[in-house]
């Protein structure tokens, strides 16, 4: 499970291209904190910060507490928005969440146990069509992964989400289609298609 962070936070009184130009130069991020069923509250957060939480390549899938003046509010970040050519964040903007929340959010996965998968111990390629699930989560409880084992996978084979054992308090926000995952191919197989193939569900990798 993806540890709490913290963000301390000021707020802003003024909106508008100018004031967050100003903010950015003094090494902060203007950011937004809102619903909860209350007004939107306008922030700033240090850019230092805010990247080195970004570096923990959970950021995104993470409860993060803003502290406001001593104040803590529990969030789920929706956003970064990053200068397209300094690749610096420029603003973020940040769900209110209540500690029972369910929290939709995208998981990234990882394969385990690929010596075990007599396709591609053969050579096959591990063809992978989705590299995050999207799942429901109680808000204290989303994972910062999701492990799927290939022991057994031949060439040919699809691992679909009916597959996966997700953990608890996490479900598949996708409920109306046993959707692939990834697919083991011969190496030929993935050369004459382009990389783009077509699983045995129908589906192509887009659909899914």
């Amino acid at each position: 499970m993806s540890d709490q962070l913290t963000l301390t936070a000021e707020t802003r009184e003024r909106g508008g291209k100018g004031a967050s130009r100003d903010l950015r130069r003094n090494g902060r991020v203007p950011a937004v904190v809102y619903g909860g069923k209350e007004e939107p509250l306008m922030i700033h957060v240090e850019e230092k910060l805010l990247m080195k939480q970004l570096m923990t390549g959970h950021f995104m899938n993470s409860v993060v507490m803003i502290d406001v003046g001593g104040k803590q509010i529990r969030t789920l970040p929706k956003d970064v928005a990053f200068h397209p050519v300094k690749d610096r964040p420029i603003h973020a903007d940040f769900l209110r969440i209540s500690k029972d929340a369910k929290v939709n959010v995208a998981v990234p996965v990882i394969f385990a146990n690929e010596e075990a998968s007599p396709g591609l111990k053969r050579g096959g390629v591990l063809n992978i069509v989705r590299h995050e699930l999207e799942l429901v989560c109680d808000a204290d409880k989303i994972p910062d992964d999701i492990s799927i084992d290939v022991t057994g996978f031949d060439v040919g084979d699809s691992i679909h989400i009916s597959h996966v054992t997700l953990p608890k308090g996490s479900e598949s926000a996708i409920t109306d289609r046993d959707f692939t995952i990834a697919t083991i191919v011969a190496p030929s197989a993935l050369k004459s298609s382009g990389g783009d193939t077509t699983k045995d569900d129908g589906e192509t990798a887009e659909e899914a």
